[in-house]
């Protein structure tokens, strides 16, 4: 079983790979193109500005890739800025075409002027279910369990039925995990998420396994 961590040059990706470490995976960190549409599971990571995730993506000559790896059905997790990506659009420093392998876009998530409420969102906060997470990376996980985010902006999928799960941040809620198909995405960050973050790669390796085993 094959998993790679994509590497485009955004963000610290050595979290990540420890965490799959950590639970007995050892994943290839690559943005060779071949060996991407050759892996079980792909993971799609990311902290930064949209605009400047998709313009490394584009630079690497990954956009396609990913694109053609996703139409095979073949499990593909976006974290944070990873997810978004997975999305049509960003509004983020003006209009930016995303990888559209998810119909929605990505705009600025609302904030009030309290301290505790400003952006960027940057603490644990709950996660609250939206639709059935048996047989989903978030099998197992109890409801309303605290997950770590850092993010100014939000997935808005066009599909309801699209998003696993929502959090509240001021007085709105937004899209905290989306699955479509065997395509996931997770706003927080699991690799940072202790003992539950862990728990939902372990969900991840078992969804790559059973895909692999079709």
């Amino acid at each position: 079983m094959k998993i790679v961590v994509v590497d485009y040059d955004m963000g610290n990706v050595r979290s990540i790979l420890n965490a799959f470490e950590h639970i007995g995976i050892t994943p290839i960190l690559s943005r060779d193109k071949d060996e991407i549409l050759k892996a079980d599971g792909v993971v799609l990571p990311g902290v930064g500005a949209f605009a400047h995730g998709m313009k490394n993506l584009h630079m690497y000559g990954l956009v396609e890739v990913l694109q053609a790896y996703a139409k095979r059905d073949k499990p593909l997790l976006g974290i944070c800025l990873g997810m978004q990506m997975l999305l049509e659009e960003s509004e983020e420093f003006g209009v930016t075409q995303g990888l559209g392998i998810v119909e929605g876009k990505v705009v600025k998530l609302p904030s009030e002027d309290n301290e505790s409420e400003k952006l960027p969102h940057v603490s644990w906060n709950e996660i609250v279910s939206n639709s059935v997470w048996d047989h989903t990376i978030l099998q197992g996980v109890s409801e309303r369990v605290d997950m770590y985010f850092v993010h100014s902006y939000m997935a808005i999928p066009k599909e309801n039925d699209t998003i696993l799960s929502t959090t509240q941040y001021a007085k709105s809620q937004f899209c905290s995990s989306l699955k479509k198909g065997n395509i996931y995405g997770c706003q927080f960050h699991p690799e940072k998420s202790g003992e539950i973050g862990l728990k939902i790669l372990k969900n991840f390796v078992t969804i790559v396994k059973e895909t692999k085993d079709v």
